[in-house]
């Protein structure tokens, strides 16, 4: 019996050695045989982008604010309105337009452009204007939903007495504002802590945690931080309908406010502007942007990706002093000191020179250089 048990053990052995060796083999063979995968790797570079910056907000909300310029029989005035879908069409108040024999339009970029008139109510102050060149523009987002409540974050985008691309920040003050100035009408609207003034008029009014639009500017209390603003929502059936029902060859494009040779003399306020907006959209790393500034001869010498590549490395960038402007060949020739930040270097205060003038009738840097460090 001991050695029957003595057998048995022994081939139970065997029989398990030679079990584990098959099971071994067939792993291998398995592992060998089969290609070799792993799942795709997604490496996330740090940003600090997923939630726009009040800065950001503002950068994207101003390429599509515009200065209205308009004349009329009697008198000249200044406006702001703002680019709400992809044909172009852009909302203002009625009193901006009002009488207009031309209107004329000015962007971001200081590029202008002639402006039909679309559709106008005087008795809700708004209306539309439309400007063929803007057409397939990414517009702004307009928000029709939005419980707004006292308190709300705003921002106030125009250009007041002129200065185009002005910024005012406040909340909602109040709502369901009443009220009659200047032979218009104004029904259960924003009152916001942010005054409205001379070209401020048909601007946005824009939530500072969404970036979208909720209001149009419309009206102010001299001397005082108390403006209106006509909900946006209460508006866009008519705005809406005007836009989807006048086609470009019902529209009149009156003549251009500038004489086409006008001097480049007249130019010098928005030379300078332009120069900060070009340091603007650097800072904020909107480099498309700053390249679009540019004229044709300079965008021939350096593309864009060499353009980019420049400033990729730049942490910040700060416009700290514009000097004094001359004309030099039909050109504004001016300094500017600059607070520039790249990365593995210290802030450094750089001089620059640039060259402004026109290039198909539309403002433009032709050219710029950097002279050197500032101590």
């Amino acid at each position: 019996m001991t050695v029957i048990r003595k057998h048995f053990s022994l081939l139970l052995t065997i029989f398990i050695l030679l079990g584990g060796s098959v099971l071994l083999y067939r792993t291998y063979q398995q592992t060998f045989d089969s290609p070799i995968g792993t799942d795709p790797v997604v490496v996330f570079e740090p940003t600090n982008n997923r939630t726009q910056t009040l800065q950001q907000i503002i950068h994207e909300a101003q390429k599509n604010v515009v200065k209205i310029s308009v004349e009329t029989p009697v008198s000249n005035r200044v406006g702001s309105g703002f680019l709400y879908n992809n044909q172009g069409d852009i909302i203002t108040n009625a009193h901006v337009i009002e009488g207009a024999s031309v209107v004329e339009v000015t962007l971001s970029t200081t590029e202008t452009y002639r402006a039909a008139i679309v559709g106008m109510s005087k008795e809700k102050d708004i209306a539309v204007i439309r400007v063929p060149q803007l057409i397939n523009q990414r517009p702004m987002t307009i928000d029709t939903t939005q419980s707004v409540d006292i308190g709300t974050d705003i921002l106030a985008l125009g250009s007041p007495l002129g200065y185009q691309n002005s910024v005012s920040v406040g909340i909602i003050s109040g709502t369901n504002r009443s009220f009659d100035i200047d032979g218009y009408s104004y029904d259960e609207v924003y009152q916001i802590s942010s005054n409205i003034t001379h070209g401020n008029s048909g601007g946005p009014l824009i939530d500072q945690t969404t970036g979208n639009v909720i209001g149009i500017n419309s009206a102010g209390i001299s001397d005082t931080d108390i403006g209106f603003s006509i909900p946006i929502k209460d508006v866009m059936d008519d705005i809406a309908d005007w836009s989807a029902n006048t086609t470009n060859d019902e529209l009149t494009f009156p003549a251009t406010i500038h004489n086409q040779a006008s001097s480049i003399e007249n130019y010098k306020e928005d030379s300078y502007y332009l120069v900060q907006y070009f340091i603007d959209s650097l800072a904020i790393h909107d480099y498309i942007n700053a390249y679009a500034l540019l004229g044709s001869a300079y965008q021939r010498e350096r593309d864009y990706t060499a353009f980019r590549e420049h400033y990729i490395a730049l942490k910040s960038i700060n416009l700290i002093e514009q000097q004094q402007a001359n004309v030099e060949d039909d050109q504004w020739v001016f300094d500017v000191l600059v607070e520039e930040h790249r990365t593995d270097q210290e802030p450094k205060t750089v001089s620059y020179t640039f060259e402004i003038g026109l290039e198909n009738d539309q403002l433009k840097i032709l050219a710029y250089t950097n002279n050197h460090e500032v101590d």
